[in-house]
């Protein structure tokens, strides 16, 4: 079944309002999700919580007032969306962490299952490395 913008939308829109577990319910347990890039947090985690324990967990604690991912197009054909995000944020560093995003998604029965998750690898080493200062 076709996923329609407006779904996507609603559920991009708990990571731009600090709800993560909110946006995680309609992620497979099985989900694929590859994060490309040469940065320390890329590569191909074959689950939720292998995703979560080798990113979400390791970044937030470098962000005291939270990083908040906003969405800013959307373009679905058939059971994929295209989101583009960014974050502005502050780490504990005092970095600015003013990342852009793309995730490719596939969606089936509603959730995600499978994600190709561009950004900026050298913001994201610049951010691993002012925190290990």
């Amino acid at each position: 079944m076709p996923i329609r913008e407006d779904q996507v939308r609603n559920i991009f829109a708990a990571l731009s309002s600090g709800q993560p577990e909110k946006f995680f319910e309609h992620v497979a347990d099985n989900v694929n999700w590859l994060v490309l890039g040469t940065h320390p947090l890329a590569g191909e985690y074959k689950s939720k919580r292998e995703f979560r324990e080798a990113t979400f967990a390791k970044l937030t604690p470098l962000f005291p007032n939270g990083l908040r991912l906003y969405t800013r197009e959307v373009l679905v054909a058939g059971d994929r969306a295209a989101v583009e995000l960014y974050a502005n944020a502050t780490a504990k560093s005092g970095l600015r962490f003013n990342n852009e995003y793309c995730w490719i998604c596939r969606f089936a029965a509603g959730r995600i299952v499978d994600v190709r998750a561009y950004l900026d690898s050298a913001l994201v080493q610049k951010l691993i490395d002012s925190s290990n200062q």
